[in-house]
């Protein structure tokens, strides 16, 4: 079996900051992560690794520095690294970035067939989820959103059972392979990283793609070129004046409390009140 799982170096989140005067994200010393959505997705191909066998080809495409993130991954199990780095990728949107890397998965695949294609639901910096859904659309493979469990694979009849988590509960999807996958968070548990994936982290030799290497055959789909997206504003959210209303419920009877509250919310928001009364009264 041959899983490439694909992810993104991002800012960490925690300690980004939006400029009040340019409205631009401020990335100077923020430390880069691996997305940690995408680390769901390393753990179950990992997994799967561990009961069929076969290898794990981490993909990323981003700055030399992205490097580091791959070497993180390597040291939790993977087989193998590719870094797509250009200076002919900056800029790239979701359409870009599918293209991009639809075209390096391409090339992996004439190393060895793709069997199973990984990412995380979406990444914390863009939160689109759009790159896993172009990449199996630019590769022709059968597309699993939001996935929270795989139930089954059968590589013998090239089959795979899942189970996906929809608005009104839960759903078993039944497929071919080869498939992208889009895990759901909190799927799984990452594992701890062994001292000896470790040590050969330090040293594997990470195999970096400029857009000739990862197969590009149209220069004008990558990069700004092939970026329709325009991004006019970044900008912090505003903080609300509002302060909460704190109800005490130590000597009072809680179901008081609930009524006042409610009688509240209704004296504030009229149209609730009316909306909930013509549902009781349908």
């Amino acid at each position: 079996m041959h899983i490439v799982v694909c992810i993104k170096q991002v800012p960490d989140s925690a300690q980004i900051r939006v400029h009040p005067v340019t409205n631009t994200i401020m990335r100077q010393g923020v430390p880069a992560i691996v997305n940690p959505y995408d680390l769901f997705a390393l753990e179950e191909a990992l997994r799967l690794k561990d009961q069929f066998g076969g290898r794990v080809t981490m993909l990323c495409m981003g700055p030399p520095q992205a490097e580091d993130s791959l070497r993180k991954c390597i040291s939790f199990g993977a087989t193998d690294a590719v870094l797509v780095t250009d200076r002919a990728f900056a800029g790239a949107d979701t359409l870009a970035t599918s293209y991009a890397l639809a075209a390096a998965i391409r090339k992996i695949g004439q190393e060895q067939a793709v069997d199973l294609v990984f990412t995380g639901k979406q990444t914390i910096d863009g939160d689109t989820a759009q790159v896993g859904p172009g990449i199996a659309k630019r590769l022709g493979l059968n597309l699993l959103t939001y996935v929270s469990r795989i139930v089954e694979v059968d590589l013998d009849a090239r089959r795979l059972k899942v189970e996906r988590r929809a608005e009104g509960g839960v759903q078993l999807l039944d497929t071919t392979l080869p498939s992208l996958i889009t895990m759901l968070e909190g799927t799984n548990e990452m594992r701890f990283a062994s001292l000896d994936d470790m040590l050969r982290a330090g040293r594997f030799p990470v195999r970096k793609w400029n857009k000739d290497d990862a197969g590009i055959e149209d220069v004008s789909k990558i990069g700004l070129k092939g970026s329709p997206t325009i991004v006019s504003k970044v900008f912090g959210p505003t903080p609300r004046t509002e302060k909460a209303d704190m109800q005490v419920v130590a000597d009072s009877n809680p179901q008081d409390v609930t009524l006042n509250l409610l009688q509240k919310i209704f004296t504030t928001h009229p149209q609730i009140e009316a909306e909930l009364v013509e549902r009781l009264s349908a």
